[in-house]
């Protein structure tokens, strides 16, 4: 997984299905024990900051886009109406149940395995190890030049001089880009973002390079078609300040880290399938997980790419149409 997209921009990158069961969110940082104070009690119950946090971290992806400061409140809430409920549930005998013991063992699994994860595998990437791969990174995009261009894409030559031609008697680049380009940038005016030669396709990226900051190209071809390319902008890459990227760096290695410690505590184990219509279906659906998880992978490494660049679209590629001119991931 590449660490030196986080450069780009701040967007969040999506967990990869696989690493997602096993990587507890991990974004705050723990509570120091003389810091963990009592915030509510509920029948006797000392709700504090410590279970907030677990809490927060436990039902994060279910929670509406809310600020920090009403966050709050909103999983304090929750608690409360949580131990209420439990508190009623023991009075009324549901403790005893069957229902109740089949959760709780599947509670105390999760239970478990977040308290591996941050007690174990958290401490495996250090401050020095989120510096070093900071650094090593961020030395690697200031060695390289980025471009911002527009594009306008057509099916036939003729098309593309046509085109100039009206560019040169005044009209308007984007307001061309979204009534003929037959690519996806058409609907950002033809605007690509910023992107490096070895994100592009060979023939475009040496056309755009050619150019001079405002210059026009002729008619490029590419598998694609005929491209109009203008430049608008050219520039050595630049990272953002370190504490900017320092979580979503940690968050990368950690990911790294799991896949790590799976794979080896997948080989020491036995792990059988029992059930007859799942063995059937195993191998495909081993093989489809296999081809998902690459995929996503494949994903996260373009995300994460432009976290670290502070050249990148602020919005990543929902802002820019660079899409199907973009060099498949190897």
């Amino acid at each position: 997984m590449s660490v030196s997209r986080i450069l780009l921009n701040s967007c969040a990158a999506s967990a990869l299905l696989a690493l997602a069961l096993v990587l507890p969110v991990a974004a705050q940082e723990d509570v120091a024990p003389k810091d963990d104070k009592v915030i509510a009690v509920v029948n006797g119950h000392e709700i504090r900051v410590s279970e907030v946090q677990m809490a927060t971290d436990d039902i994060i992806g279910q929670l509406p886009d809310l600020p920090p400061k009403v966050r709050y409140p909103f999983v304090v809430e929750y608690l409360i109406e949580r131990h209420l409920l439990a508190q009623y549930a023991v009075k009324e005998g549901i403790a005893d149940t069957e229902e109740y013991k089949r959760r709780l063992a599947l509670y105390q699994a999760k239970a478990l395995r977040d308290a591996y994860f941050f007690q174990k595998i958290r401490p495996m990437v250090t401050e020095d190890d989120i510096r070093k791969a900071y650094e090593e990174e961020a030395a690697k995009l200031q060695q390289t030049e980025r471009a911002r261009a527009r594009m306008i894409l057509v099916a036939t030559e003729q098309e593309a001089n046509d085109i100039l031609a009206r560019l040169a008697k005044g009209e308007k680049f984007e307001d061309l880009a979204k009534q003929y380009s037959l690519d996806g940038s058409k609907d950002y005016g033809g605007d690509l973002g910023y992107f490096t030669a070895a994100e592009m396709v060979p023939e475009f990226s040496k056309a755009v390079f050619a150019l001079k900051v405002g210059e026009t190209s002729q008619p490029v071809k590419t598998d694609f078609g005929w491209h109009i390319i203008r430049l608008e902008d050219l520039k050595q890459g630049a990272a953002q300040p370190y504490d900017q990227v320092k979580t979503a760096i940690r968050n990368v290695l950690l990911r790294r880290k799991v896949g790590e410690v799976m794979e080896k505590i997948r080989a020491a184990s036995k792990v059988e399938i029992i059930d007859p219509d799942l063995k059937k279906y195993a191998e495909d659906a081993a093989n489809a997980a296999k081809a998902y998880q690459e995929k996503q992978q494949k994903a996260l490494d373009q995300v994460d790419g432009g976290i670290l660049d502070s050249t990148a679209d602020p919005a990543g590629d929902a802002s820019s149409g660079k899409g199907d001119l973009q060099v498949p991931a190897q």
